[in-house]
């Protein structure tokens, strides 16, 4: 179980001190862990062989794996040097699984830990689940152990540059090939549209990311679309990108640029998804699609991280003085 340290003051307990855990959704790396990767997913129901050979597919065509793992601890090990903070890394669906990584925050005396998911968008289908996995692992392991988990990132002032700088690299490039503007579709993962209907704020929120992005690269043509549905027959949010990209064929263009707001770094949805489906659909259709690069360790990126984790430490710091001082005067 990798943990990145940096540098701690050693005159602070180790109980006493911070750490921090990112979590995220967790990816094979290898095409013989896929069918496993599925099972996790789908908290042990198989799926039927025809939907696994079909995943297996997507995963062979993006090199046999996901560099999902890899750019979360590049991530981590960077805020770990930005913080001063030890950074762990915790996975719902593959390893490292996030209660191997609260194992291991404990074995290391820590009993302070901020908790971040690497979605910006609060869902109860992502950063919810995320959470009653933490719970449920800090209960059974480190029951002692205080958690301040951040909710959600989506309006972070870093988090949003850093999706205009990314954005404005592949709009420059599209605008020359086109000659001219190219619309912009960002893009979130879809989730069950029952989800939203009982009061998620996820498709809110990620309709607020786009709405600071698109102001603050003064764009005038630019959507939202909901992509990676799920093989469910239950309905799911839209519009999907594929309406989204009709319709825009339907309007004249021939080029349109797909900008992921709802991911921070490369994973199947984003080369996949979006590098084979999405430009195989738009070429078929007479356009091409362009993607802005994924975050990945931008230095923005890290800077959004840390000062989501700061916040919740002097959050937390803040609670405890008030309750410390509620304590003494009722004595």
């Amino acid at each position: 179980m990798t943990a990145f340290m940096a540098e701690q003051n050693t005159g602070t307990r180790r109980a006493d001190r911070w750490g921090v855990l990112l979590l995220a959704h967790g990816a094979p790396d290898k095409l013989e862990d896929v069918p496993e990767f599925l099972l996790n997913v789908r908290g042990g129901r198989p799926l039927p062989e025809a939907a696994v050979a079909e995943v297996v597919e997507r995963y062979r065509r993006i090199d046999g794996g996901s560099p999902l793992l890899e750019h979360t601890n590049r991530q981590a090990e960077a805020l770990a040097t930005v913080l001063g903070h030890t950074v762990y890394v915790g996975m719902r669906n593959w390893k490292p699984f996030i209660r191997d990584s609260v194992h291991r925050l404990g074995e290391d005396g820590l009993q302070r830990v901020v908790a971040v998911c690497l979605a910006p968008q609060n869902s109860r289908t992502s950063v919810g689940l995320y959470r009653k996995h933490l719970e449920e692992a800090a209960g059974a392991v480190v029951p002692r152990v205080r958690v301040e988990f951040v909710e959600s990132w989506h309006d972070n002032a870093d988090l949003i540059e850093a999706f205009k700088q990314r954005a404005i690299a592949a709009l420059t490039s599209a605008q020359a090939a086109a000659g001219g503007p190219v619309p912009v579709i960002f893009t979130a993962h879809s989730v069950p549209e029952k989800t939203i209907a009982a009061g998620d704020p996820y498709e809110a929120q990620v309709k607020e990311t786009a709405a600071l992005v698109a102001g603050a690269l003064s764009l005038a043509d630019w959507t939202v679309a909901f992509q990676s549905q799920g093989m469910t027959a239950e309905p799911w949010i839209g519009p999907t990108v594929e309406s989204t990209i009709d319709k825009l064929a339907a309007q004249g263009h021939k080029h349109a640029l797909i900008a992921p707001v709802g991911f921070v770094c490369d994973h199947v949805e984003i080369l996949y998804d979006i590098d084979v489906v999405f430009r195989e659909y738009g070429r078929a259709r007479g356009m091409t699609v362009w993607r802005s690069e994924s975050l990945n360790d931008h230095p923005l990126l890290i800077r959004a991280l840390a000062s989501v984790v700061r916040a919740a430490i002097r959050k937390s710091e803040v609670r405890n003085q008030k309750s410390e001082v509620r304590s003494q005067e009722s004595e």
